[in-house]
């Protein structure tokens, strides 16, 4: 008998891996049948459109994982990512000699201002995560239209030395991809050997237990949101080098995206438990659908309705998962 706990023991700690094994295995079959379909698929030329086109959202996810984690959400990161790409492109429209890096950093301060003011009605006035970010959504998305007086700035306004931004590459590596990089390793270690790392899983977890244990929630709430303010800063810039335009519906609904490659990459929507592997796996494959389905000629109706049906599974098997790991915890205790 004991034998027998101890085996379901091991099984329950090594869920999270076979989840992600899962998924992995998942892709790689999916590749193929479509490199099957379309023997375009796996060329070096489509995999680096592909990679291109899932930095700006692997980005965003790492952000939205860390929200997700405390039990929160951030709906405005579509908003500040508009907000943010809009000011950068009237300032590099208005001074074209700017510095790219000046025109990166000015992205991300703007989404870091947006990202504490989200944070602060969550932190310190006690407003719900998604009543806050759903009315900031709102007013960061009204504020674009008024700094752009309604209109576009497009790519002959920006100068080159922008745009090359998403072109350029750094050791070889596409400038989005490496940024991206970059960024998964930097939250890896943040998360995996800090000690506030360690404790915006804690508040997740268990707030009332990280409270009696000193942690300061709120400063932790604080941070984690003009984290992902930040971060959508940054690609807001990224996304108006990349497609050399800024416009006011810029990434309208994008956050939902983002929400579902966290979703399918295992992130726990209750908070808790969520791993920058599986992020980087659910925007591969949600990149991967994006970039594969046209290739197949699959109607743009039954492209939405396959993403939404492989995010309505992951979100089954997440639950799944979690009673699993939750049994496990229960034997353990009883032992």
């Amino acid at each position: 008998m004991v034998e027998k706990i101890a085996i379901r023991k091991k099984r329950s700690v090594n869920i999270p891996n076979s989840r992600e094994l899962g998924l992995l295995g998942f892709i790689i079959i999916l590749s193929i049948l479509i490199q099957i379909r379309n023997p375009r698929f796996l060329t070096v030329e489509n995999i680096n459109d592909l990679l291109k086109n899932t930095a700006i959202l692997s980005i965003l996810a790492v952000g939205m994982m860390l929200v997700i984690v405390t039990r929160g959400i951030d709906l405005s990161i579509g908003a500040t990512l508009a907000l943010s790409g809009m000011i950068t492109a009237l300032t590099v429209s208005t001074y074209p000699n700017i510095h790219p890096l000046f025109a990166l950093l000015l992205g991300t301060i703007i989404g870091m201002i947006c990202g504490s003011v989200v944070g602060l009605l969550i932190s310190k006035a006690n407003i719900l995560p998604i009543i806050a970010s759903l009315g900031m959504m709102n007013v960061y998305r009204g504020l674009t239209y008024m700094v752009s007086g309604g209109s576009w700035v497009s790519a002959d306004q920006m100068p080159a030395s922008f745009k090359n931004i998403a072109t350029s590459s750094i050791f070889g590596v596409n400038t989005l991809v490496f940024i991206a990089i970059i960024i998964y390793l930097v939250f890896f270690y943040f998360i995996s050997y800090t000690r506030t790392g360690r404790q915006i899983y804690a508040v997740g977890s268990n707030p009332d237990a990280a409270k009696i244990s000193g942690i300061k929630i709120s400063k932790i709430l604080l941070m984690v949101y003009t984290i992902m303010g930040a971060l959508a800063g940054l690609t807001g810039v990224l996304w108006v080098s990349k497609f050399a335009s800024a416009q006011g519906d810029t990434a309208t609904g994008y956050e939902l995206t983002v929400i579902a490659a966290c979703v399918l990459g295992g992130v726990n929507i209750a908070g808790g438990a969520g791993k920058i592997s599986g992020v980087i796996l659910g925007s591969l494959l949600l990149g991967i659908l994006n970039n594969a389905l046209p290739m197949i000629n699959v109607s743009p109706f039954w492209q939405q309705a396959i993403q939404g049906l492989i995010i309505l599974a992951a979100v089954i098997v997440n639950v799944l998962v979690t009673k699993r790991i939750e049994l496990g915890n229960l034997i353990r205790r009883e032992i």
